[in-house]
């Protein structure tokens, strides 16, 4: 039996939200910001989309451009705040001056998420050792996705690694979903198809028009009809 493909798309607004699950979105992740990559949209801003829609939302969870944490006090308050409004799903990661996992801020925030499922963001591709960072991930609460596009360049360069990981589902460490996205193009589709992979996440994509655009219905209603065709 064929697997459904998840489409994630960005949305920074109720706007694209609707325009998003229109097109046959499964999943929005939501931020603000885009000029520093998403950061972490405002309680305000996750009600109105949790109001226009009723697909999945997952929360970006990040305080500033980069993938250090900053003030992990602050950055727990802010998830407390999204949650008393009704957050269920996050997106995280962080990452040390040496690109190691900053094992110690993605414990605190996961303990405050108690009870949420939640993706760990492309911080991976920027890691000095994304294995290592896996295994030492591996049990922790919640954490159900790795968002990746397999290297920092995007999935042209990461493909490779992606097909390897792909192929390590189940070992230790392995266990998540892979959530393609980064660079991701349409015509990257069927090789990630052949290998397994079912999860994908697409932000200038679902845009043709560009980021002070909002997000196109028939744009992502592509992207739904070639992930339902394998």
């Amino acid at each position: 039996m064929s697997t459904r493909a998840v489409l994630e798309v960005i949305a920074l607004d109720a706007e694209d939200a609707v325009a998003a699950q229109a097109g046959g979105a499964d999943r929005l992740e939501l931020v603000t910001d885009m000029a520093a990559d998403g950061l972490t949209p405002s309680p305000r801003t996750f009600t109105a989309i949790r109001a226009a829609v009723d697909i999945d939302l997952r929360v970006m969870l990040r305080p500033a451009d980069g993938f250090a944490a900053g003030d992990v006090d602050r950055l727990v308050g802010v998830a407390a705040q999204l949650r008393a409004a009704g957050a269920d799903q996050f997106v995280l990661g962080f990452l040390g001056a040496h690109g190691d996992v900053d094992l110690a801020a993605v414990e605190r925030v996961a303990a405050e998420l108690a009870g949420c499922r939640w993706t760990f963001h492309r911080a991976i591709d920027r890691a000095a050792d994304r294995d290592a960072l896996r295994k030492q991930l591996a049990d922790l609460p919640g954490l159900d996705t790795y968002l990746t596009a397999g290297a920092a360049t995007g999935v042209d360069e990461g493909l490779p690694t992606l097909l390897a990981e792909a192929r390590r589902r189940g070992e230790p460490g392995y266990g998540q979903t892979l959530l393609v996205g980064g660079g991701l193009r349409l015509d990257h589709v069927p090789a990630l198809r052949a290998a397994g992979i079912d999860a994908f996440h697409i932000g200038g994509a679902a845009r043709p028009g560009g980021w002070d655009r909002p997000v196109s219905t028939p744009a992502v209603r592509e992207w739904r009809r070639v992930l339902d065709e394998g």
